[in-house]
């Protein structure tokens, strides 16, 4: 496993992170999978988790813990986030910081997590949500300043709204933040605009989130795909994102190597970029970490195979369904 730096803190934390929003539902049996892919993930040289108290209500949090109790002679840097007080996602622009994160309910979730982590000290706490509209009020500052100072966290960082990579620019300007957790995979190329470039200036962890576009990107979806009525996916897939992902997959086929995968393909795409400090896919089974762990072998992609995949750049606008 390949590290590198991340941001003004320093870590040396693995290319390869590991994404822990789908461990938040799951069944008593399920998480007997989730603990056997979490400890190969630490043996193929994964250090950088990434949960919140949203998934599962602290469920996913409380796996991370278990895993950090587990391997007490590694370092493993926990990353969590905390919801915003009205339980929305994403933050709009109607959403006052009050509602959103007054200084109480940023205390109280951060001793919720603390708890289900089982640690004295969070790595690394984020806002789950963010507006900029918010960036220049006092009150989360304070609360930042003041988990700081007692040790609860080690730095501070903020997950910024699907297709809105700039909504965040002006948090990162007020030297609050030591990362950004982002969407960045091979349709949404936006970051590399404004946000990569001021993470540089700055000194600023990047965490790419969603590497497969939901799952678009490892090819195993199709504009036939139908996903259970209840789930996550069900509604983000509606029939009109449905057949633009499909079609836009089918576009990339072509290009795929014979010797990988679409899902490779996709991950080696990210790691082309030394702007991000880690990539954060799901990784629900062991197979799932044997084949992404693979992929931090320094090799990348060919330079003429990155730029043909940067013309299928996709830019999108939020919608009622893409959150």
């Amino acid at each position: 496993m390949i590290n590198r730096k991340f941001g003004i803190p320093q870590w040396d934390v693995s290319e390869i992170g590991y994404g822990m929003w789908g461990m938040g539902e799951w069944t008593e049996e399920d998480d007997l999978l989730s603990v056997k892919a979490l400890d190969l993930a630490v043996e193929r040289g994964v250090n950088f988790f990434d949960t919140a108290w949203a998934y599962g209500h602290g469920h996913s949090e409380k796996l991370l813990g278990e895993l950090l109790k587990r391997h007490p002679d590694k370092k493993l840097y926990a990353a969590t986030k905390i919801p915003a007080k009205n339980f929305k996602w994403p933050a709009k622009p109607e959403y006052t910081l009050e509602e959103s994160y007054p200084n109480d309910h940023i205390i109280e979730y951060t001793e919720k997590s603390l708890k289900n982590l089982g640690v004295e000290q969070i790595d690394l706490l984020q806002f789950h949500t963010w507006d900029d509209s918010w960036s220049h009020q006092e009150e989360w500052r304070r609360a930042v300043e003041d988990l700081k100072a007692s040790g609860k966290i080690a730095a501070m960082g903020i997950s910024v709204n699907r297709w809105e990579p700039e909504n965040g620019i002006e948090a990162l300007q007020t030297g609050m933040f030591e990362s950004v957790q982002v969407i960045y995979n091979i349709f949404d190329q936006a970051p590399e605009d404004k946000l990569f470039s001021l993470c540089e200036d700055l000194n600023i962890g990047v965490i790419a989130r969603v590497p497969f576009d939901e799952g678009t990107l490892t090819g195993n979806i199709t504009k036939d795909t139908v996903f259970p009525e209840d789930s996550w996916s069900a509604s983000y897939f509606v029939p009109e994102n449905l057949l633009a992902s499909a079609e836009r997959a089918d576009r990339l086929r072509p290009l795929v190597p014979t010797e990988m995968t679409m899902a490779e393909m996709a991950l080696r795409f990210i790691t082309m970029n030394r702007t991000v400090s880690t990539v954060i896919p799901g990784m629900r089974k062991e197979r799932n970490v044997l084949m992404n762990t693979a992929v931090s072998d320094g090799k990348g992609l060919s330079e003429e195979l990155y730029q043909q995949i940067k013309e299928h750049r996709w830019d999108r606008k939020p919608t009622s369904w893409s959150q």
